[in-house]
């Protein structure tokens, strides 16, 4: 299966000051590079449930916080976090 992946809004601008904030831009581009990939092929299997279509995944030194809806093949990232200082 391929799912569309969309970053919210809110995603985009927690990695965008992620991103500025980090002395290692590259393995924050590159976590976020491999969570696209990952939830792209298989995404309701990617990560750890939470309540009702809502997962977490982590990619080093990112976490992402998704809801996935199979029907669909859509997958919306709603939050991205730092998982350690890079």
């Amino acid at each position: 299966m391929n799912f569309t992946i969309v970053w919210s809004n809110a995603a985009l601008q927690d990695l965008a000051r992620i991103w500025t904030a980090v002395a290692d831009r590259n393995a924050v581009t590159q976590a976020s590079n491999q969570i696209d990939q990952m939830l792209s092929r298989d995404a309701q299997y990617v990560g750890e449930s939470r309540v009702g279509n809502q997962r977490v995944a982590f990619a080093d030194p990112l976490g992402v916080r998704f809801d996935v809806v199979v029907d669909d093949l859509m997958v919306t990232i709603g939050a991205v976090w730092l998982t350690r200082q890079v």
